[in-house]
């Protein structure tokens, strides 16, 4: 499942997507007991500051430019993450290598939730 930090450390504006991305948690943890007898295994990846285009439909150059800016302050890590990383979270977590693994929430966000 796709988590965010937004459900750790909420945001200005943003109270909506922030409750959804919490309640997904929710759902992991939850789905985690439901399906155990099945041997379904339920995570939760929770990406941070991502390099994507996200904000390109709505923000100028500028302005992104400047989000970016600001957010890089935040990371304790001194960067944004990249697609690859997340997907690399997602893989182990899909992997046999992790078949011990479940109900976690995984923050893949260079430390910002965490510090």
């Amino acid at each position: 499942m796709n988590a965010s930090i937004g459900a750790s450390k909420g945001g200005e504006e943003l109270s909506v997507y922030h409750a959804t991305k919490a309640a997904i948690r929710s759902f992991a943890r939850s789905w985690t007991l439901d399906l155990r007898q099945r041997k379904i295994r339920v995570n939760a990846v929770t990406p941070g500051s991502i390099d994507t285009p996200i904000f390109k439909p709505v923000l100028d150059q500028q302005q992104t430019e400047e989000f970016w800016k600001n957010a890089l302050k935040a990371i304790p890590m001194g960067g944004m993450g990249s697609p690859d990383e997340i997907a690399k979270a997602v893989s182990f977590l899909a992997s046999d290598d992790s078949s011990y693994i479940t109900g976690i929430e995984l923050f893949v966000d260079g430390g910002v939730a965490q510090v």
